[in-house]
């Protein structure tokens, strides 16, 4: 083998498992950059959005959930710390996507369901079709209890977002 087919082997190679957006869904309010964001997050299907503080990445992240929810039609799961989760619906309020924090499943609109890591073990993945880790950097410890709950539970949702 030559190098160039050594290095042809380690390249990356990108898989479309996603969807193309529907902007006239997309919030009116968000900028650009942040269309961009969901747009790729959905040709993907599955990816992340590590964006800096004061961005929006709650918006993207709710804005996403609802463009797959629309190309679906099941519900998103987006699970956040205790603290956020609240305030990640009243996000979405604002700016006109409903979400509804939950502790345990239920099947009812709006079809954006928000609850915390604690509660994830009441929920069954088959229910939902995307699912949103947010503050994902809980995933960072490789051998901690909750990543591994993390990572199986996600694992046959077939669109994810961190």
């Amino acid at each position: 083998m030559n190098y160039n087919d050594f290095i042809c082997q380690k390249s990356y190679k990108h898989v479309d498992a996603g969807f193309n957006c529907d902007d006239s869904l997309l919030p009116s309010a968000m900028r650009d950059f942040q269309r961009d964001c969901v747009r790729w997050s959905c040709r993907r299907g599955r990816s992340a959005i590590f964006a800096d503080t004061g961005l929006g990445k709650t918006l993207m992240q709710l804005a996403w959930a609802a463009q797959v929810e629309w190309h679906t039609n099941k519900p998103v799961l987006v699970v956040a710390p205790l603290c956020v989760a609240q305030q990640t619906v009243r996000e979405g309020e604002k700016f006109g996507i409903s979400a509804k924090y939950i502790r345990a499943p239920e099947f009812s609109n709006p079809r954006i369901h928000v609850t915390n890591y604690e509660m994830l073990k009441n929920f069954d993945p088959e229910t939902y079709a995307g699912i949103v880790l947010d503050e994902s950097s809980i995933l960072k410890g490789m051998d901690g209890k909750l990543r591994k709950q993390i990572t199986e539970f996600a694992q046959i949702i077939p669109y994810r977002l961190s």
